[in-house]
């Protein structure tokens, strides 16, 4: 059995831990909130925009452009949104194997936006290349930082640079249940279920012309999307690190609890030695 004055010093150190942990779960639990609140409230526009993009697409026949197409290059840029710090559970680890574990990805063919240096550190390691970094707006992300990220892969797909984007990031549902999703930005897929139940429908008429209406539509449509992520996911992280934070919190007073009980038993045993040593000397003394 350890001695009194190991188990002191280890419930020391897991009750130092448990404080820490403690408050970090109170500043994830202001910050998450704060998160919902904006998550919640954005999420029907994007919804909403991401519906009726399709819906036009769908209602559109035989119609050719730059965002429809492939550029021709074998490259894929994928926006990558995790976090800047760690203990936060499976939160990074979860987006970073959206990639790693599809072998359309492979390391050689993939061009990293990223926003969060934990998962650009993650994949960067594992041999793939960072195009651009967009870490610093996790901050306090704004409309205008997804407006930035959106310009510049548009503008790299539309040099020829890569031929696919795709947006990888933690979609939010509730306090405790956070999804990593992957979506394809461009080019644009129409949804060929949603276009046979619209094949009946007046087809969709432009005016300018609808490679003019496209060319203002879809930009609009990949920023919405790439700041309803940053919205869902920084939601997402500081759910994620709330409950990992609790769950470090119950753990350490469980420890607290059994150390307590080693403690208590390692007393006994020294009185009870003590006292066992007094009565031996007290007998050998009246012998």
């Amino acid at each position: 059995m350890s001695s009194m004055r190991d188990i002191a010093r280890r419930k020391a150190s897991i009750q130092s831990t448990g404080q820490i942990t403690k408050a970090m779960k109170l500043v994830s639990t202001v910050k998450f909130q704060k998160a919902r609140v904006k998550a919640e409230s954005t999420k029907p526009y994007f919804d909403y925009m991401y519906a009726t993009v399709s819906s036009i697409l769908a209602r559109t026949e035989n119609i050719n452009h730059r965002y429809l197409d492939t550029s021709g290059s074998v490259k894929k840029a994928i926006i990558l949104i995790t976090s800047n710090r760690g203990l936060a559970g499976g939160y990074n680890s979860n987006v970073v194997k959206l990639v790693t574990a599809d072998d359309s990805f492979k390391p050689e063919d993939i061009l990293l936006y990223t926003v969060g240096s934990k998962g650009r550190d993650s994949l960067l390691k594992k041999g793939y290349e960072g195009k651009k970094d967009f870490s610093e707006v996790l901050n306090q992300p704004i409309y205008q930082d997804a407006k930035v990220i959106g310009t510049e892969v548009l503008q790299a797909f539309e040099n020829g640079e890569i031929g696919e984007i795709y947006l990888a990031y933690t979609q939010f549902k509730n306090t405790v249940s956070q999804t990593p999703k992957m979506v394809k930005l461009l080019p644009v897929e129409i949804n060929e279920h949603l276009k046979s139940q619209q094949s009946a429908v007046i087809p969709m008429n432009f005016e300018p012309k609808e490679e003019e209406a496209l060319d203002l539509i879809i930009p609009k449509y990949i920023c919405s999307l790439i700041y309803g992520a940053l919205m869902e996911a920084a939601a997402s992280e500081n759910g994620a690190r709330m409950t990992a934070m609790d769950s470090a919190t119950n753990n350490a007073d469980e420890l607290i609890d059994e150390l307590e009980l080693k403690y208590n038993q390692a007393r006994q045993s020294a009185i009870t030695n003590e006292l066992t040593e007094i009565i031996a000397g007290a007998e050998a003394a009246q012998a």
